[in-house]
């Protein structure tokens, strides 16, 4: 994913509310089914971390790792990511794919 995707789908994801959660028992099956169900329905999901503040950035890529997703940004304990559907919800400008090939 390029700078320009990133920044695409950054601006897409500013108004979204986080909609999984990842307490104090960390990526479990539940958190990761929730995530793949919300993904497969919403493309762009934003996830808060209530416990591991301190681990949010390698909890984030394991969870994209875990969900086939890629992590979009992290801002404060809410990470963003983005996995593309079969009915492509969110449609990315094609002149901005191109942009760093």
């Amino acid at each position: 994913m390029n700078s320009s995707v990133r920044s695409f789908l950054k601006a897409q994801a500013h108004s979204l509310k986080p909609i999984v959660m990842v307490g104090k028992s960390g990526l479990e099956e539940r958190v990761i089914a929730a995530m793949n169900e919300a993904l497969g329905s919403h493309e762009l999901v934003k996830v808060k971390f209530q416990a591991f503040k301190d681990e949010i950035r390698p909890l984030a890529e394991e969870l994209a790792v875990k969900t086939k997703s890629e992590l979009v940004s992290i801002i404060g304990f809410i990470a963003t990511f983005y996995r593309e559907s079969e009915e492509h919800l969110i449609h990315i400008p094609k002149d901005l794919l191109k942009k760093g090939e």
